[in-house]
């Protein structure tokens, strides 16, 4: 009878001992859970999900305003600059005849770009400065051909007439002689301002002539932050 207590006892001690010892698995995880999407207007960081698994934001790009609304380049924007009252420290108005202001304080004030686009009622051109004032300028319609300043060599322009644009004292290049619009000859193929052809870059004075439709009216806005003389040409 002792005996058989004995292995009793011995039996369930083992069991208990056995439960101890054996190991306690994690509990299951779903395969089936959805990925969480990445936030919106992102995209993922190139390289490999594993070495590079978060994602760059990308920002959403507007245009800065109404001062510059056109790009320097490329295609025609809808709009180009302000609209004749935004930042305008002189509206004039429309006309055929030559619009003159002498302005000789060196140095020569560098050119920095040159864009043009179309509104509702004309199309604008804009020549961008740096610093705070715009050089000396003539505008007017000239005959045609037109020359280049060095070489004298006849520049044809499209259309049926020819509107000049001469700066001075002004520059096109920096310090490096390198110019700065790259772009000398420019064809937006707008309603009424065809191309764009710069003439000259020499000793204090920056021309460019512009091919349009017809003579038809302008006028010439000076623009501020940053410096800008505008030129509209009526459809």
């Amino acid at each position: 009878m002792r005996l058989r207590q004995g292995l009793y006892a011995l039996g369930v001690a083992c069991g208990l001992m056995g439960l101890g010892c054996q190991k306690q698995e994690p509990p299951t995880v779903p395969m089936d859970v959805p990925a969480v999407p990445p936030p919106t207007n992102t995209v993922p960081r190139e390289g490999p999900a594993a070495t590079a698994p978060v994602v760059h934001q990308v920002l959403e790009v507007k245009a800065g305003g109404p001062a510059d609304a056109a790009p320097d380049a490329g295609k025609p924007a809808a709009i180009a600059d302000a609209a004749p009252d935004s930042g305008s420290v002189g509206v004039a108005a429309w006309t055929t005849a030559a619009v003159e202001k002498p302005r000789g304080e060196p140095p020569a004030i560098t050119l920095r770009s040159v864009r043009t686009g179309t509104h509702a009622d004309y199309d604008r051109t804009v020549f961008e400065f740096e610093g705070p004032r715009l050089p000396g300028y003539h505008l007017g319609y000239v005959k045609t051909p037109v020359q280049q300043c060095g070489s004298g060599d006849d520049v044809k322009t499209p259309g049926e007439a020819a509107l000049e644009v001469r700066f001075t004292l002004a520059r096109a290049h920096d310090d490096q002689g390198q110019a700065t619009v790259a772009q000398r000859t420019l064809k937006p193929a707008l309603p009424s301002v065809l191309a764009l052809e710069r003439l000259c870059d020499f000793e204090g004075e920056v021309t460019w002539v512009l091919g349009t439709t017809r003579r038809a009216p302008f006028r010439v806005l000076e623009l501020t932050n940053p410096t800008r003389l505008v030129l509209d040409v009526q459809h």
